[in-house]
């Protein structure tokens, strides 16, 4: 497809459902993302974040739960941590890799770029890399930006530079891109014709946005809706073939009827035969080897342009 500048972040082409393989011919991929960040706003974690029960409870029952389903599931997951809470909780990042389970990044503070300067969204990238790769011995793979309860969109947060910065910094992929129902590459720079890998998230499968939403207390709280999202959106997934990303935080879904629910969904989605229940380490090299960034980029010069008076 034609580039639209101001506007596209891939180059708009699906893989088609016939196209799609998964290793040993499996049905489909599932991913499990964790997440790990206890920010409610977009300048990142506070004290406040820091001094909640649940926060407290998710790190160790809810987290000890999480960990024991998926070792009785056989589900590898991706944990999603700022680099701040790994640095605190380093016994609690050894225990999720001794599972096997794979630590990505998720900002220094769990942060909204968009509140940094270029110079210090750079920074705080390095940072978090370098914190990142001495707790867990290994430099991490994925980079996430989950939104967080308090910021404006459901989405979450990059800038125009953050995926440049991030294939800059070594990483080798984006997890929570919007753009498609499968990995994709999203376009780090027209010019050069270069991107990095981007997996699939869409924030109906979030748990963000419907326990203890917006606030704890609230009782706006929706656990049978996000259950339904979550098996509408696999049986759909499975029939075609293709990706399904859910996000889960022990702090939300390690209570009561929501684990409840959490593991009455997991356990039927591994019934299913041909579930890839892998880490988004695992989807993306998988994804790279056999759908690499040059054939598939597959970028056309711009058919549009902004001019001074444009409204676009």
């Amino acid at each position: 497809m034609p580039w639209k500048d101001n506007y596209t972040t891939s180059n708009e082409v699906a893989v088609s459902d016939h196209d799609v393989r998964w290793p040993g011919d499996r049905q489909m991929a599932m991913l499990v993302t964790v997440n790990l960040n206890p920010a409610a706003k977009p300048s990142g974690i506070s004290e406040k974040d820091l001094a909640y029960p649940t926060w407290h409870f998710g790190m160790n029952e809810g987290l000890d739960a999480f960990l024991g389903l998926f070792s009785d599931l056989g589900i590898k997951a991706t944990f999603a941590v700022p680099a701040v809470i790994a640095d605190s909780y380093a016994a609690r990042m050894e225990t999720i890799l001794e599972h096997g389970h794979e630590i990505a990044a998720q900002g220094l503070y769990g942060e909204d770029p968009a509140i940094l300067s270029p110079e210090q969204e750079a920074e705080h990238i390095q940072s978090a890399t370098d914190i990142m790769t001495r707790i867990t011995g290994r430099r991490p793979e994925g980079w996430y930006a989950l939104s967080r309860p308090d910021d404006l969109f459901a989405t979450g947060s990059v800038t125009d530079r953050t995926i440049g910065l991030l294939k800059a910094a070594g990483y080798r992929y984006f997890g929570n891109g919007l753009a498609d129902d499968a990995p994709y590459w999203w376009v780090s720079d027209f010019d050069r014709a270069e991107g990095l890998l981007a997996l699939p998230y869409y924030y109906h499968f979030d748990d963000t946005y419907f326990l203890m939403f917006p606030r704890e207390g609230t009782g706006l709280e929706r656990p049978e809706a996000l259950k339904r999202n979550w098996h509408a959106e696999f049986r759909a997934q499975y029939r075609r073939g293709r990706c399904f990303n859910m996000c889960v935080s022990p702090a939300r879904s390690g209570w009561s009827h929501r684990f409840d629910n959490m593991a009455e969904f997991l356990t039927n989605a591994m019934s299913h035969p041909g579930v890839w229940a892998a880490t988004g380490a695992e989807v993306a090299a998988h994804w790279r080897k056999h759908y690499p960034e040059g054939p598939e980029l597959g970028l056309e010069a711009p058919i549009w342009q902004d001019y001074a008076d444009s409204l676009s």
